[in-house]
């Protein structure tokens, strides 16, 4: 199954289906191993998922891309932010790839514009330039000799020109799809991998008390990306602006670049107003949106007895989960109307349906169920390695690594994952070595969640190649980009995300997750 994953000879969800076929026929389990393929993770997946189709179906997301923008402005610098910014925010709730795909269009709208806008002030220049050289030449005759080596110039002042927006287009380019990898690490339901190791501690360790939860992974995973998100934009200054800030921020600006700059951001108003007044389908998945966000964080903050805990106790444990809430919200989407009647013309007319929020047409033609599969082949092969002793060996094999000092095992783990996830899918290389390190972690006496939350983050930070993700796929599309140019931005950027992974689970998630004490729910063999 490694192998074809790696390969994707078959599609990723057909190679999932392998556990149901090849389990029962080599006496690993039963049929029961199809219990996999719907677990709890997977629910939450399709309930996140759903909110996300809502979220696309009204352009909400369009619309708060737009007003950030609008805040932003479009100094060099600042419009790298702005896109940064709201890419990665729409990217903790809705996919990577459909953030990226309606960022990128706005983006490419914005650099010709500011493109067309250096074209008419350079032949603005060079018209007046002429007028100029014209009354010279009536009165000086002589002065053509010495006008002609300026000629050059020009072409030069073009090149550079050209150039500079050339490399404007690139750094644009990428922070798009590096923050949409970025953002979507910051919630339990913005990426699949988060999702896999959610899926596969619950799996794995039963009576772990739902350590993994939406508040717990946002209070984990926020700051990271956050972190990650800052040293991402620092870079990409660095590399596509250059070192002069004051002049990126806009500082120096002459009357043309003034100029430039107001007719980009014309575009970005004109986008804007398109939209119109915000519509009642609008209002109403927004408010729904905040609610899932509100009871996602409130179930069960840690600090405080959640809402669950409350109003759900059932010998001080509750039944409901982050899924529990997803689908909830999900089903409301599905009832509530897109539009209110307001005259009573519209009242009287019973033949009129009024359309829900959200309707099946919409979900199936945007649902990747090939992803809740892929989940759930995830789960079976895990369940697998633990019913045949597979995990239990390969753990003993790898008892070697308890003379090496613990944060230095996970940084060689973070770099070989993001490493090996460059060329293959992200989901896949989560389900392939989570089981595996939560075996060597048990072994070793080391808190299973010491390696595996950072090697979960690392499964994110696909930056070097355009096959690695969807989203370095859809930008590199567009043309702006060469392989080499993703490859050296990408390389360094996957050391400071493997850093800043590494000080992440030293310093703030130690507490968190008290990740250098191992747990008693780990301690399955009763050897630590």
């Amino acid at each position: 199954m490694a192998l074809l994953w790696c390969t994707e000879a078959l599609p990723l969800a057909v190679t999932a289906l392998f556990p149901v076929l090849l389990f029962p026929l080599m006496n690993i389990m039963d049929s029961t191993v199809c219990r996999e393929y719907l677990k709890d993770t997977n629910m939450l997946f399709i309930g996140g998922l759903l909110m996300a189709i809502a979220i696309e179906k009204w352009h909400l997301h369009k619309r708060i891309a737009l007003r950030v923008l609008l805040i932003t402005g479009v100094k060099p610098a600042l419009l790298l932010m702005g896109f940064m910014v709201v890419t990665a925010f729409l990217s903790m709730w809705i996919s990577n790839t459909a953030t990226t795909a309606m960022m990128v269009p706005i983006a490419q709208a914005v650099l010709d514009q500011l493109h067309e806008s250096e074209m008419e002030s350079k032949t603005a220049g060079q018209e007046s330039e002429n007028i100029n050289k014209a009354f010279e030449l009536q009165e000086e005759p002589t002065k053509l000799n010495k006008e002609e080596p300026t000629k050059p110039n020009n072409s030069t002042g073009t090149e550079q020109k050209d150039e500079k927006h050339k490399k404007l287009s690139k750094g644009l380019s990428l922070s798009i799809c590096y923050s949409a990898s970025i953002g979507g690490i910051a919630t339990l339901t913005g990426t699949t991998p988060n999702l896999v190791l959610k899926g596969q501690v619950d799996e794995l360790f039963p009576g772990n008390g739902n350590i993994i939860n939406f508040a717990s992974w946002f209070s984990f995973a926020f700051p990271t990306s956050l972190v990650l998100l800052v040293l991402a934009w620092i870079w990409l200054q660095i590399l596509y602006l250059g070192f002069n800030f004051q002049k990126n921020f806009g500082c120096d600006r002459s009357p043309s670049a003034k100029a430039k700059e107001q007719q980009a951001y014309a575009i970005i108003k004109e986008e804007n107003k398109k939209l119109g007044s915000m519509k009642f389908a609008e209002i109403a998945v927004l408010v729904l949106f905040i609610l899932l966000v509100l009871l996602w964080f409130t179930r069960d903050p840690g600090f405080i007895p959640g809402w669950a805990t409350v109003l759900f106790n059932k010998n001080n444990t509750s039944f409901v989960t982050d899924a529990t809430v997803a689908i909830f919200i999900s089903i409301l989407l599905f009832i509530i109307p897109s539009e209110i009647a307001t005259s009573t013309k519209d009242k009287k007319q019973p033949g009129k349906l009024t359309k829900a929020l959200l309707d099946w047409t919409s979900v199936h033609q945007k649902m990747p169920w090939n992803i809740v599969f892929l989940l759930g082949g995830g789960f079976a092969l895990a369940k697998g390695s633990e019913e045949s002793g597979l995990s239990a060996w390969l753990g003993t094999k790898l008892t070697p690594l308890q003379e090496i000092p613990h944060p230095a095992i996970a940084l060689l783990l973070c770099l070989l994952i993001a490493t090996f996830t460059e060329c293959t899918s992200n989901v896949a290389t989560t389900t392939l070595f989570l089981p595996i390190l939560a075996s060597m972690a048990q072994n070793i006496c080391l808190n299973p969640l010491y390696v595996m939350l950072p090697c979960t983050l690392s499964a994110s930070l696909a930056f070097m190649l355009p096959v690695a993700t969807p989203p370095n796929a859809i930008v590199f599309s567009y043309g702006h980009l060469k392989v080499i140019d993703m490859a050296k931005a990408g390389f360094v950027l996957n050391i400071l995300g493997v850093l800043t992974i590494t000080l992440a689970i030293n310093t703030w998630s130690s507490s968190l997750f008290k990740l250098h004490t191992f747990p008693s729910w780990a301690n399955g063999t009763g050897s630590c």
